[in-house]
């Protein structure tokens, strides 16, 4: 999964030696939460108008996790 989000981001940033991804243990709930991490100057491009590009990222993170019976989220900061 993290290579999932990490093929995703690396093609919308322009500094891609800045993107790092950290991964959370499951909490009681099951869920393992990624927390992305990219360039001051990235931020625009990885969230979107209107969040819209981060929603399709949750979106696809969500869809591959199901594949593999899991639950993930998706946390930009």
């Amino acid at each position: 999964m993290k290579e999932l989000l990490h093929a995703i981001v690396n093609e919308l940033v322009e500094d891609k030696s800045a993107i790092v991804i950290t991964e959370d243990e499951p909490n009681a709930d099951g869920i393992t939460v990624y927390h992305l991490h990219v360039a001051p100057d990235d931020m625009g491009r990885v969230i979107g108008k209107q969040g819209r590009i981060a929603k399709a990222i949750r979106a696809i993170m969500r869809a591959g996790a199901i594949r593999h019976n899991k639950k993930v989220m998706v946390e930009i900061d």
